[in-house]
């Protein structure tokens, strides 16, 4: 640390004076005040303050930003409690010794300031402060600092106390984002040369660099932005910044969690995430900083994946088994589980895809003729799928009626040899043929826009409870790959064929108020051995809950979406009040995270998967989370019984 003994120069006295504590002072006492304060520099890295240090000022940053953290006797490694910036104060804890309050002391854990980047700071003594008190925009300035802090303090104390005690102290969970960036952030200019830009990664080690315009965050570019470039032998010399970055780049906050940030990199198929506080870039993440800390078997299979010839698709399924194994070791939410496993059964799905037109193209066969849309439904629809069971898909293209016949039935056999291979593949990887055939080799699962309509209006007009059935699995369609105008025209199409026919939906709901959702009675009927024994988690907890949410959600509107997206637009529409909102969420990755646990332990030991589950293996806590979620489930149906006025 560097100390001037002198005020502040006339860089930052115009930001003191604008600052809360000294705003409307007149000019001689301003000059007073300022001849008590004194400028202090810290490096990179350095301390600004230590856990046993008295504290007899308040520091007040100018510029850079430094992090908080905690660290007991026996921890092996600190935590970073928060990240503060330019205006922020430092050692507002102390206020309440300036006002007189004894000091704690045998604290167990040792909380300390360290600067994150070169950092310059105001010191305030109190008795500085202590001339200001009398105002009472000071104080109110003050008091609402304090309670900011503490409202950040208490929010962020609760979701750790609710997660631990949810998930246990799994590592994703108590480690956050502001833990595992790179900061400062190196950042370039959006008029400055590309050849600065790469000096910059250059001198800083750093695979990616922040653009800027007029203080703002405008695009990134990184390394493979400009590898790219050159070797399109694009003009690179006094080319500017602005002209090759990425505009736009998503960004993730500093108080994210691990997992939402590996989310992010995994479904967005980014290596760079901008890391942001209060709408200020402060730091960097990047896929590599994910793999250091843990889950690099993750991005192996995902390299696996990307990777993998014809011949070595039987080899990914373990891979993408041992990623589940850790992902449920480590205690993650099912619900984020299944999104991490969907973006990699998604990557393999759309990998077959590739070489399936890539065969058809060495046949001679060509390029797909018209646009195409690859949905699965059912468990993967939902992204619901942890392991490789049966294929549920259909295949949609563009109508063909501005083509010659002899054009229309190359289509058609383009079309069906392009299944045919996609799911001669995709057995290969280890997804089984679907018995009941639904799939898009299955001549009814594939077919152009006016196919689909038809289908759907036979569906709505002569409902049976096979067609109910079918039509519960196909309307949990989730697009996988393909053309999005289509996508468009295929959603607005089952809109409008779903709009005409109400008669529909009630057939749906009078059918499922044939399947009662069990209940788990309380332990005095166990004791009389009156309680029940087997529960199938699939048939009696899960399905009711898809079909009752799938009714409630298109009777309102919502044709689109996984169970947590449906849950979240019937909360918006008020369809479902909030708490019932999160009640379900709760409810749903209860029953999930049970279902999970249990099918790879019979995986693990070899036996028959089966959903049927013996209440006896289950220990008390899962019995009660199960208890809770049938409860909840059978709520949920009971209100979509209501809105159909059964």
């Amino acid at each position: 640390m560097t100390a001037a003994n002198h005020p502040p120069n006339e860089r930052y006295i115009n930001l003191i004076r604008h600052h809360p504590l000294f705003r409307g002072v007149d000019d001689t006492l301003f000059e007073q005040l300022i001849a008590h304060c004194q400028l202090l520099s810290y490096d990179k890295q350095e301390m600004v303050l230590h856990s046993k240090t008295e504290r007899e000022s308040l520091l007040l940053i100018l510029e850079g930003s430094v992090e908080v953290f905690v660290s007991g006797p026996t921890a092996a490694k600190e935590e970073v409690l928060e990240i503060l910036q330019a205006g922020d104060l430092i050692g507002l804890s102390s206020i309440a010794h300036f006002l007189g309050e004894p000091p704690h002391v045998n604290s167990q854990h040792n909380v300390g300031v360290r600067s994150i980047e070169p950092t310059h700071c105001l010191e305030i003594p109190f008795h500085v402060l202590e001339k200001r008190w009398p105002d009472e925009e000071v104080r109110h300035y003050l008091l609402r600092q304090l309670a900011v802090r503490l409202k950040d303090v208490y929010a962020s104390l609760a979701e750790q106390l609710y997660l631990a005690q949810r998930w246990g102290e799994s590592e994703p969970f108590v480690r956050r984002v502001h833990d595992l960036m790179s900061s400062p952030v190196i950042a370039v200019e959006v008029t400055d040369t590309i050849a600065h830009a790469a000096r910059q990664m250059m001198n800083h080690q750093v695979s990616s660099v922040v653009v800027m315009d007029k203080g703002r965050m405008a695009g990134i570019i990184t390394k493979s932005d400009l590898v790219r470039q050159m070797a399109a032998e694009h003009q690179v010399q006094g080319s500017t910044v602005g002209l090759w970055m990425s505009p736009n780049p998503l960004t993730i906050t500093s108080d994210s969690y691990y997992y939402q940030a590996l989310a992010i990199f995994l479904t967005e198929n980014i290596k760079h995430l901008p890391v942001t506080k209060n709408g200020r870039v402060i730091g960097m993440l990047t896929l590599a900083d994910l793999m250091r800390k843990k889950n690099r078997g993750l991005f192996d299979s995902i390299q696996a994946i990307e990777k993998a010839e014809a011949s070595q698709l039987s080899q990914i399924k373990e891979g993408i088994y041992l990623v589940f194994a850790s992902l449920l070791q480590d205690g993650l939410p099912a619900i984020h589980i299944t999104d991490v496993l969907t973006t990699l059964y998604d990557r393999l799905v759309q990998h077959c895809l590739r070489l399936a037109e890539s065969d058809l193209e060495n046949e001679g066969l060509g390029e797909p003729p018209v646009p195409y849309c690859w949905f699965h439904m059912g468990s993967s629809g939902r992204k619901e799928q942890f392991l490789l069971t049966d294929q549920d898909h259909f295949l949609v293209y563009q109508d063909l009626e501005h083509l010659t016949k002899e054009e229309q039935e190359k289509t058609k056999h383009y079309f069906a040899q392009l299944t045919r291979a996609v799911v001669g593949y995709l057995e290969q990887a280890g997804f089984s043929r679907c018995q009941g055939g639904m799939m898009a080799t299955n001549p009814a699962w594939r077919g152009s826009l006016s196919y689909w309509q038809q289908v759907l209006r036979k569906w709505t007009l002569h409902t049976t409870n096979t067609t109910l059935i079918k039509a519960h699995n196909f309307l949990s369609f989730r697009l996988v790959q393909g053309d999005q105008q289509l996508y468009e025209q295929f959603l607005a199409l089952v809109k409008q064929e779903l709009k005409r026919s109400s008669v529909f939906l009630y057939r749906m709901a009078a059918l499922e108020r044939e399947q009662s959702v069990p209940a788990l009675h309380h332990p005095i009927r166990t004791f009389f051995r009156l309680a029940k024994k087997v529960i199938d988690l699939k048939k009696e907890a899960l399905f009711p809950f898809h079909h009752a949410l799938h009714i409630l959600a298109l009777s309102h509107g919502v044709y689109e979406g996984t169970p947590v997206e449906k849950i979240e637009q019937l909360v918006r529409k008020k369809v479902l009040d909030a708490s019932f909102g999160e009640a379900l969420l709760d409810a749903y990755s209860s029953v999930l995270k049970i279902r999970m646990a249990h099918a790879w332990q019979q995986y693990e030991q070899g036996e028959e998967m089966t959903s049927a589950l013996s209440l006896s293996e289950l220990n008390y806590r899962e019995k009660e989370d199960l208890r809770r979620a049938l409860y909840t489930i059978r709520s949920l149906q009971q209100q979509m019984l209501i809105h159909f006025g059964m």
